[in-house]
């Protein structure tokens, strides 16, 4: 009597969170909530314990089996359309961020620059010895110009 009691109370928690997350508008997570939620009302109304002696002629074993089979249609119902969308919440913001080249790894210091990013380094010259051949590049550009 007392684990039956249990088992519903159980099963009452577990609807009543399954209604809050999808009051949330977390409806595969609910779905889920509420498919662990009826496993134990399921279980009492199958009448685990006195299986052999009740079990055939019960009409609340048999709604058991059917409140059974609702939380595993729930089960694979879920499973499937996050197999579909491409997997949890999670793992698709996971994928997302390495598509993007956003995940970096743990160790790391600093983000390291592509091929592409960097400015060409210059080649080292020769440190010019007059103050007048400093200019003459300049003065060649204005020339072309013709300024």
């Amino acid at each position: 009597m007392i684990a039956e009691t249990v088992c519903s109370a159980v099963s009452a928690a577990g609807l009543g969170i399954a209604v809050v997350t999808a009051w949330r508008k977390r409806f595969l997570t609910a779905a889920r909530i509420a498919a662990y939620a009826l496993v134990p009302l399921g279980l009492v109304m199958t009448g685990a314990v006195e299986w052999v002696a009740e079990t055939a002629f019960s009409p609340t074993a048999w709604a058991g089996f059917v409140v059974l089979g609702g939380a595993w249609v729930l089960f694979t119902t879920t499973r499937a359309v996050e197999r579909r969308r491409g997997g949890t919440r999670r793992e698709r913001r996971t994928a997302r961020a390495e598509a993007r080249g956003d995940a970096v790894a743990p160790t790391a210091s600093a983000p390291s620059l592509g091929q592409g990013s960097r400015p060409a380094a210059r080649p080292a010259t020769a440190p010019r010895g007059d103050s007048a051949d400093d200019f003459s590049d300049i003065e060649a550009i204005l020339k072309k110009h013709g300024i």
